[in-house]
């Protein structure tokens, strides 16, 4: 019989995982991120400066990254990079930060408070209007093509950085499903949990632990018999890892992390008792494990229509969840390597429409970053007084896609090739922004 540890090692490259998708449907997005974190605020501190050492260890000293993602395009002019009294600016009023001279919309009071862990770039510009293409270009770094499906920027990232024995999956997306691993491969696609608060689903063994494992160790037997001798074996390697990834997973003990009734319910209202604000929280959780990248969806930012009551209603929901990560963060002494993103596909138009929305526009819009190096209490770029086009320090997709990898210190130039041996890097040009860590 073959123990488990034998099955561990098994390689996997995607191929006939793809082929079998009501598996990956099951295992992999039923799984969906089940990786899992520990600390908490009604645990001792001695034991979160342990698991922050941990995670430290499991990803030898290399960075995270926890990407807040507002679905749909959120509005610079509704959040931060309001214009107040001018023809375009709207009902939205500014208010102060905690640093001199900077203001944003209303509406994000909590935000306003850590502005001094935040760089705001108010020059992000690009050309792509359409949601899928641009959702498509801000995940992975490259325009959408015909012929190849590029990776999220997570799954490259978690390529250089995770380490290679750790059984918990290296990105997880909360809140929905985000673009895939491309060819990098099914052994680095993003598991997905639709809800923070409750497990991820299928993750609990219907029988004792040890019969568990001999049932493993008659599938690796009957797999490797027969078919996968005789022409099968690329296959049955590829079914064979993700069962052995997601038995590592349910087996693992960091299950417990997702049991979000550890944190204190201070910390929890602090966050949020929203679908965004726990989704924020078990970020945190899964990253002090030692996840690489996580990604955590806001939805309804597609404001075509009463564009200013609709943020006031996701400002409220994303705001504190937000700040609170950011504070949470630094408290634990896990900011300084954890890269925080806010962002979404593209800006809206200046110009209010008919129906008091704004429509999309990519030619301008805002982009906020916190930790991972990342010089707070400033801004980079501006847009002109009217919103229409950038006035200073555009910065590109790609530019910010080589940010995103100079501040964790992954190589954006960096090669890999796919399944034919074509050399693809890991973002499509563009050179990072220097001012965000000066």
């Amino acid at each position: 019989m073959t123990d488990e540890s034998s099955i561990v090692k098994v390689g996997m490259n995607g191929q006939g995982v793809v082929s079998r998708r009501g598996f990956i449907r099951t295992m992999s997005w039923g799984i969906a991120g089940l990786a899992a974190g520990a600390g908490s605020g009604v645990l001792p501190a001695t034991f979160t400066d342990l698991m922050v050492l941990k995670a430290d260890e499991l990803r030898k000293r290399q960075m995270a990254c926890i990407l807040l993602w507002m679905g749909g395009g959120p509005s610079q002019l509704e959040t931060f990079d309001p214009k107040p009294g001018t023809e375009h600016g709207g009902a939205t009023k500014a208010i102060e930060t905690s640093v001199p001279g900077i203001s944003i919309a209303e509406g994000w009071g909590q935000t306003a408070k850590v502005m001094k862990e935040i760089a705001l770039v108010r020059s992000m510009t690009n050309k792509e209007a359409n949601h899928q293409r641009a959702t498509y270009q801000l995940h992975t770094g490259y325009v959408p093509s015909a012929t190849l499906k590029h990776p999220h920027i997570g799954c490259s990232i978690a390529a250089e950085l995770g380490e290679s024995k750790f059984d918990l999956p290296h990105i997880v997306s909360i809140g929905g499903a985000t673009a895939g691993a491309g060819f990098l491969g099914a052994s680095l696609e993003p598991f997905v949990i639709q809800n923070a608060e409750r497990p991820p689903d299928n993750t609990q063994p219907r029988v004792a632990t040890d019969r568990f494992k001999r049932r493993l160790g008659l599938l690796n037997h009957l797999e490797t018999a027969g078919f996968g001798t005789n022409g099968g074996a690329d296959r049955v390697r590829d079914h064979r890892a993700v069962y052995t990834q997601t038995a590592r997973m349910v087996l693992s003990p960091e299950m417990k992390a997702f049991n979000l009734d550890q944190e204190s319910p201070a910390l929890r209202d602090a966050y949020g008792r929203t679908a965004f604000g726990q989704g924020c929280l078990l970020a945190r959780r899964l990253v002090e494990t030692g996840v690489t990248f996580v990604e955590v969806r806001s939805n309804g930012w597609d404001t075509h229509q009463e564009v200013n009551n609709r943020v006031k209603t996701l400002a409220g929901q994303v705001d504190p969840a937000f700040a609170t990560l950011i504070r949470d963060l630094k408290e634990r002494g896990m900011l300084g390597k954890t890269l925080v993103i806010w962002m979404g596909e593209f800006g809206r138009t200046p110009k209010i429409n008919a129906n008091a929305g704004r429509d999309h526009f990519p030619r301008v819009f805002n982009v906020a970053l916190a930790g991972g190096g990342v010089r707070g209490g400033q801004v980079i770029g501006a847009s002109n007084p009217d919103g229409t086009e950038v006035k200073d320090r555009p910065v590109s997709v790609p530019d910010l896609m080589a940010s995103f990898c100079h501040g964790l210190g992954v190589n954006a130039t960096k090669e890999v090739d796919t399944p034919i041996g074509r050399p693809i890097k890991v973002v499509d040009g563009g050179k990072f922004v220097p001012e965000l860590f000066g």
